[in-house]
């Protein structure tokens, strides 16, 4: 389509993002379909270069800084890092020990934490660390930051002393909708909306967007719950997200809640877990402090969480009992 640049079909995809800059040419970013089809995000360039002198401040990034991005460069999280890096003069390194900073998925840092040196800054996307992953990081020595957004909707808040803020130049409020409390955004960062299948993108007419996160707003604190996916079992309606915030706290590895199918109750709440070991402690805390529509039937371990190309969770993957 003209007057676009696809980096994800690009053989260089940071090159390609610089020249749609230089040419005055929007993006169409491939999204990484971690909860359905495949879709493209079109954005102007404007919408990312313009947070870069506050990402830049937010990220660490002084004179020097070298940075390590194990993804793949087409992810979007990746990729906007790696754009930023080559506009700002930041050195790209191949390995961890070569870092003082590092830009990293939540699965991927949980995977590669004991490969970083001390001092390290990492930058995390996602609503926040699970407890037991943020106490490693902090024995480590390693400075994480983290912020919360959306291939749509770009930053949205960031990481500060008492939790997230409104990343600068971002308007966030929570509305109460038929999900529960809904999280919309308004910025210069938004996108333009999608090419293919559609996506959870809405808009108010006035400047707002969301993507269907659930989360607060109190005092300029933001929380964020995710996305009101459900699990359907014995007649009750269980949001994953509730169960993976009660049981968090007592979780010293990743670990993930979803559905697997049941013969009779159409599905059962699942918990995959990395450590064997925090399996006790978690169904203890069940017990205590969820409902019994809530608790998870099904316990699974494995080695390490599946994760998409894009290096996040892949539920598809997680609800199949052959896992």
């Amino acid at each position: 389509m003209a007057g676009l640049v696809r980096p994800h079909e690009a053989t260089d995809p940071v090159a390609a993002c610089r020249y749609a800059r230089s040419a005055g040419l929007d993006l169409a970013l491939a999204t990484s379909a971690t909860t359905g089809p495949a879709r493209e995000v079109r954005r102007s360039t404007a919408s990312w270069w313009d947070s870069f002198t506050d990402y830049t401040a937010l990220a660490r990034l002084e004179p020097g800084a070298r940075l390590w991005v194990p993804g793949p460069a087409r992810a979007t999280m990746n990729l906007f890092a790696l754009v930023h890096a080559a506009e700002t003069g930041v050195r790209v390194v191949g390995s961890p020990k070569e870092a003082s900073h590092a830009c990293l998925t939540p699965a991927h840092f949980d995977r590669a934490l004991s490969k970083l040196s001390r001092g390290t800054v990492v930058v995390v996307a996602g609503a926040a660390l699970p407890t037991g992953l943020a106490s490693r990081a902090a024995e480590a020595g390693l400075d994480v930051q983290h912020y919360y957004g959306a291939a749509e909707l770009s930053f949205v808040a960031w990481v500060g002393a008492d939790g997230l803020h409104a990343f600068p130049g971002v308007e966030v409020e929570a509305r109460p909708e038929e999900a529960g409390s809904v999280l919309w955004a308004r910025s210069a960062y938004l996108c333009d909306g999608y090419f293919g299948e559609p996506g959870p993108l809405r808009r108010d007419g006035d400047g707002w967007a969301s993507v269907g996160d659930l989360g607060t707003v109190t005092d300029g604190r933001i929380e964020v719950l995710g996305r009101p996916d459900a699990i359907i079992t014995a007649a009750a309606t269980v949001l994953v997200a509730d169960v993976e915030r009660a049981l968090s706290g007592c979780a010293t590895r990743d670990f993930a809640v979803h559905a697997t199918a049941h013969a009779t109750l159409g599905q059962v709440v699942t918990v995959t877990l990395t450590d064997r070991a925090n399996r006790e402690p978690m169904e203890r805390h069940a017990r205590a402090h969820l409902p019994v529509s809530h608790r998870p039937r099904r316990w699974r371990v494995v080695d390490s969480l599946p994760l998409t190309a894009a290096g996040k969770l892949d539920r598809a993957a997680l609800e199949r009992a052959d896992l």
